[in-house]
């Protein structure tokens, strides 16, 4: 989800595709995270939606090809016709951003002999065995390129990832040297926080992540909201969110621009005085203010939406 909508966010078309489904279908999708075993925990994700049909795909009409992780390579890898569709990508030397277990579909492809690359550590037996040079990820957002190819090794890497992916496409980044802050909280919308904290970051912005009540390095838990069938949408528990400042350090003056998340935080955020304190320090220094979903309740209490013509959730 975080590179596609990110692409999609700078500007690049960008179509997303699996065998056997067609343009509208839904790919159930994964949160991996670490809650404390010896490895990850999977939880449900949100369903994403296909935006074109697998066997219309021809890879002459694409500029650069990107392989999320997950499950889903355990068994791609083992497709005949994505492997062919790789392989052209490859034998075209176009830009070919994979990660996490993505790189299991590389390997299956034969394209990474005498590669330097990384992936989630458990797939580095299949890497070295089909030929590639290993580098090992430390810390775990760390990427690598060489020549074409693009690996990563978690979704933390995501804003580097993405920021080397773009440069791969012959894209030019200006006006990234702005401060972002965004206001979090428990179990707001795991997308609505992490697709914009992550393509702000890979687009070269410093971004704060804070919290009322909690400091650098504290989680805050997110939930996923998805629509599957009844009259409300469903509720999932998504990853946990790392918070990179402290709530009490934030001076207004020092950032460009505010982010609102959604999900069921804002409904507790929107009760701190400090919170809404800061919402109209941004508002009365005319600085930008990006709210969404359940957020814009936080702009409601702050009472600033009178003269602006919003969207919202329309719960």
């Amino acid at each position: 989800m975080v590179p596609f909508q990110a692409l999609q966010a700078y500007g690049i078309k960008v179509d997303a595709v699996c065998p056997g489904k067609k343009a509208g279908d839904k790919c159930a999708t994964a949160v991996h995270d670490f809650l404390g075993h010896q490895t990850y925990s999977e939880l449900r994700g949100h369903y994403f939606v296909l935006t074109a049909s697998f066997d219309d795909i021809d890879a002459s009409m694409y500029d650069g090809l990107v392989v999320p992780g997950g499950r889903a390579p355990e068994y791609l890898a083992l497709n005949e016709s994505v492997l062919k569709l790789v392989k052209q990508f490859s034998d075209s030397n176009k830009p070919i951003a994979s990660i996490c277990h993505g790189q299991l579909i590389l390997a299956g492809a034969g394209i990474l002999k005498e590669k330097t690359c990384t992936a989630y550590p458990a797939v580095k037996p299949v890497i070295v065995a089909a030929g590639a040079v290993w580098k090992d990820p430390e810390p775990i957002s760390t990427c690598f390129v060489d020549g074409n190819l693009i690996t990563g090794a978690a979704w933390p890497g995501h804003p580097e990832f993405i920021s080397l992916f773009v440069k791969a496409l012959g894209v030019k980044v200006t006006g990234s040297d702005k401060r972002i802050l965004f206001l979090c909280g428990d179990f707001m919308e795991d997308y609505e926080v992490m697709v914009p904290f992550q393509a702000l970051q890979a687009l070269g912005c410093s971004v704060d992540a804070v919290c009322p009540g909690k400091n650098i390095g504290d989680n805050c838990p997110t939930a996923i909201h998805d629509f599957e069938g009844d009259q409300t949408y469903s509720e999932k528990l998504g990853h946990n969110f790392s918070l990179n400042a402290n709530f009490e350090d934030v001076m207004v003056e020092n950032y460009d621009a505010l982010v609102i998340p959604g999900g069921r935080a804002p409904e507790y955020l929107a009760l701190n005085e400090k919170v809404l304190s800061i919402v109209k320090q941004f508002e009365e220094k005319k600085k930008l203010i990006a709210s969404i979903c359940h957020g814009q309740q936080i702009l409601a209490a702050a009472d600033i939406l009178k003269v602006y013509c919003i969207s919202s959730c329309k719960a």
